[in-house]
């Protein structure tokens, strides 16, 4: 999110076959224009571990499977004003994990775009040398009330974070990365149709919508999150999708629980007129924006 509401929480489950329990996000592919020094940046700035480099790719991670992978074309343009991704989600096991996050940010003067508490997380918000839009996040416990009072976008209580690990004082300290258990928590995209989005989300991937900013954004999941994927209308009704050459979401990955499962998706997907591409990890199916997603099991 990053637009000041509050928004409603109204669980919409309208999809004709909910997805099994047990979803989650995989790896973010992401075209960047300069391998060396996208890879600088997930390392030294987000604290991510890169992988030996395959080619014109890497994987970063944070000491388990991989989180993003970077694919470089050299000369790739930042996207602006097209379909795609609005931010990929990190989200980090603990409050005082994010505390530390910003600490390190602060001490190496990591340039921020935003600092938000959803209700539901609390959030932070920067961008890559290409544009790519990252979110580092803790949620709330689901157990703590505030997932039943919906979402909103107000200031992140700075002081409060911090003082989860000692204050401002404790900012000193080199920074030690990601910690294990870091994953995807997230992916929002800029769609061109949100009407059409919200029925892929809900008919064609089984999702649950979750929330809406009236008629600018849905959030959608499993298992009553928050939001596993989200869309926007922020880059305009009817945008397109990028054109080559662009530094842009290359595919965004949904684990699923079984092979039954992506199979079924795919069929649907394929009903609703989409295309479904076999590969060897999955089956990429595409958003009625053109964005892809691989279901894997």
């Amino acid at each position: 999110m990053a637009r000041d509401a509050i928004i409603d929480w109204p669980l919409a489950r309208l999809a004709r076959e909910p997805l099994a329990e047990g979803l989650r996000l995989g790896a973010v592919h992401l075209t960047v224009s300069d391998l060396e020094r996208s890879l600088s940046w997930w390392r030294d700035a987000v604290g991510l571990r890169p992988r030996p480099l395959e080619g014109r790719s890497a994987g970063l991670h944070a000491g388990g499977e991989d989180l993003v992978v970077l694919v470089e074309e050299p000369g790739a343009r930042p996207v602006r004003g097209h379909t795609g991704l609005f931010h990929l989600a990190l989200l980090l096991p603990s409050r005082a994990d994010l505390a530390r996050w910003l600490a390190h940010a602060a001490a190496e003067r990591v340039p921020l775009e935003g600092l938000s508490d959803h209700w539901v997380s609390e959030a932070i918000y920067l961008s890559d040398p290409d544009g790519h839009g990252l979110e580092i996040y803790a949620d709330r416990p689901p157990d703590a009330g505030a997932w039943t009072r919906g979402m909103t976008t107000i200031p992140l209580d700075v002081e409060g974070l911090l003082a989860t690990i000692g204050g401002r004082s404790a900012l000193g300290g080199p920074y030690e990365g990601m910690p294990a258990g870091t994953c995807v928590g997230h992916v929002h995209l800029h769609v061109a149709d949100l009407d059409a989005s919200d029925r892929f989300a809900l008919d064609v991937l089984g999702l649950d919508r979750t929330t809406m900013i009236g008629g600018q954004a849905s959030f959608w999941s499993a298992d009553g999150y928050h939001h596993h994927l989200a869309g926007n209308l922020w880059a305009g009704r009817g945008a397109t999708p990028p054109p080559p050459g662009s530094a842009a979401l290359r595919h965004a990955t949904l684990v699923l629980p079984s092979a039954e499962q992506v199979e079924r998706i795919a069929a649907r997907a394929a009903d609703a007129g989409g295309s479904p591409e076999g590969r060897e990890d999955g089956v990429l199916v595409a958003d009625p924006a053109g964005s892809r997603l691989l279901l894997a099991s």
